[in-house]
């Protein structure tokens, strides 16, 4: 009803400017017309006195000419009569425009419009959040036949496999993680989503290939907190408190302090500790023994002749490395060049994992590292010296000289 009002109005409003000028318009032109030819007689009648006075005419002539001016007015009058029947006929327009118009609209309305698409109940039907999940599954749909005629395209199995995470169809994010990692390898952020979507899949559970994959990335990067989150939730899955204790205390030191992540897990920490105080006296009881039962002894100095290649500020790594395997450090010390030489004592307490420590290796590399950006992972132009192969066994102290350009 709203509409057929609103329509309405407007039709009479354009009525309302089109029509009267329409229907006065012939009436104003005969009335104009009368009044031209009545004044035109009557000054071509006072010029045939002022020259019949003057006697520039005759009186035959002035007789002749006066009859022809009537005659010519009273043929210019007989227009009115032809202006109002035209005036008559002309108006037949305005009551076709009057009826014809809404006729013929409301006719074209009814077979081709749809009144039901603008009334507000139509509109309060439509979902905007089912609409907007309609689009995401097309658009899903779309991206996954794509990936049918380009299944090399390991890009477009991440976003896949983000897109059927974010719509919780686990099983197809897992199939686009899987092809992402066949693609990719052993990345660190393809195996977290890939173990991820497998836990999820599985109502949540990280047994098995998703612990495999998270442990598999903690050992490329100790430091990821996506890793250390789902390793603590894995071993917490599996009743180890103790390790779930120790990673996520390194992850909460990673975070920003007072941040909310640190605190949800400062919180959850907290929790855990309270349900488990054994676990914690264990974690650390056994880091306690580790420490004091694993332990080498290094002492660290500097070739003479690149001493002018560094300044005392640069960072200095010392630590240790599987003889095979990841190449993270096991235990790993920092210090800087103005430190040198100095000797220190690597063990189990410097580990970046609790599977990747020196007490699990019976042989290790040890490794001392001079670094002008202080980053962690080697790079072209560091001063590093090597010890290629030493027993845990073995009480002595290794002599480490760094004598040696990366290249």
């Amino acid at each position: 009803m709203l509409f057929l009002l609103i329509v309405s109005i407007l039709i009479l409003i354009a009525f309302l400017l089109i029509l009267p000028p329409l229907w006065r318009k012939q009436s104003a032109q005969a009335t104009d017309l009368d009044q031209r030819n009545i004044l035109i007689a009557q000054n071509r009648l006072a010029e045939l006195k002022e020259s019949r006075q003057s006697g520039a005419l005759s009186q035959a002539q002035y007789d002749d000419q006066l009859a022809d001016l009537e005659q010519a007015l009273s043929d210019d009058l007989e227009i009115k009569s032809h202006v109002t029947s035209t005036q008559s006929q002309g108006r037949w327009l305005v009551y076709v425009l009057v009826l014809g118009i809404p006729l013929l609209a409301g006719s074209l309305y009814l077979s081709l419009g749809n009144y039901q698409a603008i009334s507000h109940s139509a509109e309060m039907a439509i979902d905007p959040d089912t609409l907007k999940l309609a689009e995401v599954n097309k658009m899903v749909a779309g991206l996954a036949e794509k990936m049918k005629a380009t299944p090399d395209d390991a890009k477009g199995w991440i976003m896949l496999g983000r897109s059927y995470k974010a719509l919780e169809q686990y099983p197809k994010a897992v199939e686009a993680f899987a092809n992402a990692y066949r693609l990719l390898g052993d990345q660190v952020d393809i195996m977290l989503l890939y173990a991820d979507a497998i836990a999820y899949a599985s109502d949540k559970n990280l047994a098995g290939k998703p612990t495999e994959l998270v442990f598999k990335a903690l050992a490329l990067e100790p430091d990821n907190m996506n890793a250390l989150w789902l390793g603590g939730m894995a071993k917490a899955q599996q009743g180890d408190p103790a390790t779930a204790i120790k990673l996520w205390r390194k992850l909460a030191a990673l975070l920003p302090p007072e941040s909310d992540a640190q605190k949800e897990i400062n919180a959850l920490l907290a929790k855990i500790e309270s349900e488990s105080p054994q676990a914690v006296a264990q974690s650390e009881a056994s880091q306690a023994a580790n420490v004091a039962d694993v332990a080498i002894t290094v002492k660290i100095s500097m070739a003479p002749e690149l001493q002018k290649l560094t300044s005392p500020s640069d960072t200095v790594f010392v630590y240790a490395q599987a003889l095979s395997g990841p190449k993270m450090p096991l235990a790993i010390v920092r210090k800087q060049v103005s430190d040198l030489p100095l000797t220190v004592s690597l063990n189990d307490a410097m580990a970046m994992m609790p599977n990747m420590k020196l007490s699990n290796f019976a042989q290790v590399k040890l490794l001392a590292r001079i670094s002008k950006s202080g980053n962690a992972m080697s790079q072209l132009g560091d001063l590093i010296g090597v010890i290629d192969q030493v027993a845990l066994t073995d009480k002595n102290e290794h002599m480490i000289v760094i004598n040696d350009v990366v290249k």
